[in-house]
């Protein structure tokens, strides 16, 4: 039975202007124009040839506002949704219907299926008027890589966003310009703030990192049992880990900060915060002896790196910065000008330097007092562009390209953090036992590329020889080693450095080989000192 009018249709949003009879309306006059898809379908599926075509119906399509699935479990636990089709979902059905028993029934899908995640998604899209924004600008859109969606923004600001307004930042979701279509949001900036990075010190707002609190009584022991690596060790130590499904893959990819016996802070990126604080939630005690929460809002956090970070930082604070003092991946409860700040000596970029949290209404004064600091010592305000030029360089991996749930630690480069012997094992220790001893299937695999200004930007074909041999999973230039980039997972016979390769981007095979990493700095004294 036809409804009489659709059944949401707040008003402002546009949904007035659906005729009442839309879901049903019959096109009786467009048979003309549906005769090219009868003929071709049964061109492609003879058996269409005996199915009789009664009438067609215009019925609205569901549209995500990435124009992706929602698959996966919510956060009202074991609801799970499966949304937002669209017309391609048919195409899809087997394999969605596939994925979402295994869910359902087992926890955990067997492909990696982040791109669907419902999770995806932050709180800001349960305003139907945000949705609606997001979807009629990505609506069967194709855009360059880069590209940053405007519609919907402003909306969540860093503190100090007035402060990079009037700075004339370039905000996002940056000498030598790519080729093709990596070069179209491209910007000189990107080289100067990496430079400046590794010769001074640059500045960087990383607010929108994803901070995540466990607390409670059977909190180390919760994490312990997550992680691969050893967390619940002392107070003040900060720890990076991997949290793996039970096929050994990486599911989360974080580092975790112990702040009390009973209580830890996690950071991870920014897009992961639901996944990862829900992935934490589903394996919570049923005792109620840990509690997640969410607590991004409540943080500003600034990254001050580079060699001259702690001369710039010295005279805001009393806390010591001598190594022996504050050493690496630590963190210390302290004050940086007037404010009260929680400094973490870690990096994502290779340098020496600190992130310091504040409560976010000290955020804007703490940036200030950063910023007056570093000028004569010419820091430069850093974006995420640089950020991810610096981490290619050192071998920094990024979870859901670089190392996905498909991968284990030892196939991802990163089973350095994995501890087999921890008393009482971890979620995923026995598909890595197994992994370890049957050896890796791919390798994921530093490559360098003749040409410099080819830059790859992910899923590039990778050849060895004639045959295609694996994907870039990313990629980028990288000014300090002033060579081109890229990652991927290439089978272990083609994974030893000197392994001679070809990337095919923008249509051209480009010759490059499989190298040592890190590219930068191997010992890692940059970030020890």
């Amino acid at each position: 039975e036809r409804p009489s009018a659709p059944a949401f249709q707040p008003e402002g949003l546009g949904f007035e202007r659906i005729p009442p009879d839309f879901n049903g309306r019959l096109l009786e006059d467009d048979w003309d124009r549906f005769e090219e898809i009868v003929v071709n379908s049964r061109r492609r599926v003879p058996q269409m040839e005996d199915v009789q075509v009664t009438r067609m119906i215009n019925g609205p399509e569901g549209f995500t506002p990435d124009n992706e699935f929602c698959l996966g479990e919510t956060s009202v636990g074991a609801l799970f949704v499966a949304a937002g089709f669209c017309a391609h979902g048919l195409a899809g059905a087997g394999g969605i219907g596939k994925v979402m028993a295994e869910w359902i029934a087992g926890g955990e899908p067997s492909l990696d299926l982040w791109h669907m995640d419902v999770r995806r998604f932050g709180a800001q899209y349960r305003s139907p008027s945000y949705s609606l924004k997001r979807i009629r600008e990505t609506y069967y859109d194709i855009k360059y890589p880069a590209h940053e969606r405007r519609a919907g923004r402003p909306l969540r600001m860093s503190p100090a966003y007035d402060w990079h307004r009037r700075h004339d930042a370039a905000f996002g979701d940056g000498s030598l310009r790519p080729r093709g279509w990596a070069g179209m949001h491209w910007s000189p900036a990107i080289g100067a703030e990496h430079l400046a990075c590794r010769s001074a010190a640059a500045l960087f707002d990383e607010s929108s990192f994803s901070k995540i609190e466990v607390a409670g009584p059977g909190a180390a022991a919760l994490l312990e049992r997550l992680c691969d690596n050893h967390v619940a060790r002392e107070v003040g130590r900060i720890t990076y880990t991997q949290m793996l499904n039970t096929r050994g893959g990486i599911e989360c990819d974080l580092t975790v900060a112990r702040l009390a016996e009973d209580r830890f802070s996690i950071v991870t990126g920014t897009a992961f915060g639901n996944h990862d604080r829900e992935w934490i939630r589903r394996h919570l005690p049923a005792d109620g002896s840990v509690q997640v929460h969410d607590v991004t809002s409540a943080w500003a956090c600034f990254g001050i790196w580079g060699p001259r970070s702690r001369e710039v930082l010295a005279p805001l604070t009393p806390q010591s910065l001598a190594g022996d003092d504050f050493p690496y991946m630590s963190l210390r409860e302290t004050t940086v000008g007037d404010v009260p700040v929680r400094a973490l000596r870690v990096t994502y970029v290779g340098e020496l330097g600190w992130e310091l949290y504040c409560p976010t209404e000290y955020g804007l004064t703490l940036w200030q007092a950063l910023w007056e600091a570093g000028r004569p010592f010419d820091v430069a305000a850093g974006g995420d562009r640089a950020i991810d030029s610096l981490r290619l360089e050192k071998g920094y991996r990024v979870w859901g390209a670089d190392v996905t749930p498909d991968e284990t630690p030892y196939e991802g480069g990163v089973g350095f953090a994995v501890k087999l012997d921890k008393p009482d094992g971890f979620v995923g220790c026995d598909a890595l036992r197994d992994a370890r001893e049957k050896g890796p299937r791919a390798q994921l695999c530093c490559l360098t590329l003749s040409d410099p200004r080819s830059v790859a930007l992910g899923n590039e074909p990778v050849r060895a020889g004639d045959s295609v041999v694996g994907r870039v999973t990313s990629g980028g230039y990288g000014y300090s080693v002033e060579r081109s980039i890229a990652y991927a997972y290439l089978p272990p016979e083609h994974a030893s450095p000197g392994t001679e390769v070809a990337v095919e981007i923008f249509g051209r095979w480009v010759e490059g080989a499989v190298a040592e990493e890190p590219l930068f700095d191997p010992s890692g004294s940059r970030l020890r000192d």
